[in-house]
């Protein structure tokens, strides 16, 4: 499948926003802008990228604590999403929601969420509404390596492939469960093999080649929406930073240096960069281009959380549901 240039352009653009949003989160957090924890996706861009390129604007997705690329991915805007991460009131969730909390009905972001394997079960509902509705819509959900061995995993597997639902199952394997390796956590190599227990396909696909991810989403979108039923895509990527903003682990304890930079020359960015260029879809002067608009908007963000206003105090229990 021949993408269009623009398409790759589209492609690349999103990825360079999502690593310079994080790279920008990364440097707010240091000087203590921010409040609360940031999980970060600098090194995962590939996957949100490929998978929701493939869905349309009225799609679902479910994301995770490490969200902020699936909701960039699926066209949130980055002033919300700022001022969310400070606090603000005019943040997604008010201010009160914090970084794993993001989402927008309007464009089909279901929520981020902070329990790991949360929101597995949510996209299942999510595929059951739309297929009692008849309409067409899909739900990727997002999902970590150590979610897989949640009973959360298997339940929605499990009634997803019975009943046939539109869900797409994006496992991003990124070798870590927090500070625990995948070889410590589960006596298989690939969690696409968990497919087969479920009837259901499942492939594994490097996940920092964008465009691998992109064709297997497609294909699985593709039998979604045509009622057969749901797929589980694993993507084998790493997360260069630590597992949040507090955890500044690069090689000191629980994995090596060696191994960050085996995995920062796979950068996807840098990947599809050398791919455009050798294609003759784009100099680097339009990729320089591309990239500076890119930091205008970062910059525009930052600028509209920081003269935001936070919620009054008496707004405390305001839009809490229990």
């Amino acid at each position: 499948m021949k993408l269009k240039k623009e398409k790759l352009l589209e492609l690349y653009a999103t990825m360079q926003t999502i690593r310079q949003f994080e790279s920008r989160i990364v440097d707010l957090y240091a000087k203590g802008e921010i409040p609360g924890l940031a999980h970060l996706y600098v090194g995962e861009e590939a996957v949100a990228t490929g998978v929701c390129a493939a869905l349309k604007d009225d799609d679902y997705i479910t994301s995770t604590h490490r969200g902020h690329g699936h909701v960039i991915a699926k066209g949130a805007q980055l002033g919300p999403m700022m001022a969310e991460l400070f606090g603000r009131r005019t943040g997604y969730c008010k201010g009160k929601g914090g970084s794993m909390h993001i989402a927008d009905m309007n464009i089909g972001i279901l929520g981020a969420n902070g329990i790991a394997g949360g929101g597995l079960p949510i996209a299942v509902g999510a595929g059951w509404s739309a297929k009692w509705r008849g309409s067409d819509q899909v739900t990727a959900a997002f999902f970590g390596d150590g979610s897989s061995n949640n009973g959360t995993f298997h339940e929605s597997l499990n009634l997803a492939s019975l009943k046939k639902l539109p869900v797409i199952f994006v496992c991003e394997n990124n070798l870590y469960g927090i500070s625990v390796s995948q070889a410590r956590h589960q006596p298989i190599l690939d969690i696409a093999s968990r497919a087969a227990g479920y009837n259901m396909p499942g492939v594994t696909v490097d996940g920092n080649d964008v465009l691998e991810v992109h064709q297997a989403a497609v294909k699985a979108v593709k039998r979604a929406r045509v009622g057969e039923g749901p797929t589980l895509i694993e993507c084998k990527t790493y997360r260069w930073r630590g597992h949040h903003g507090g955890d500044p682990n690069q090689g000191a304890r629980y994995r090596t240096k060696d191994e960050i930079e085996v995995w920062i020359a796979k950068c996807p960015i840098h990947r599809l960069t050398a791919k455009l260029i050798k294609d003759k879809v784009a100099t680097k002067n339009k990729l320089k281009t591309i990239d500076k608009e890119v930091l205008q908007k970062i910059d525009a963000a930052v600028e509209f959380a920081k003269v935001s206003e936070f919620p009054a105090a008496d707004e405390i229990y305001e839009d809490v549901y229990v």
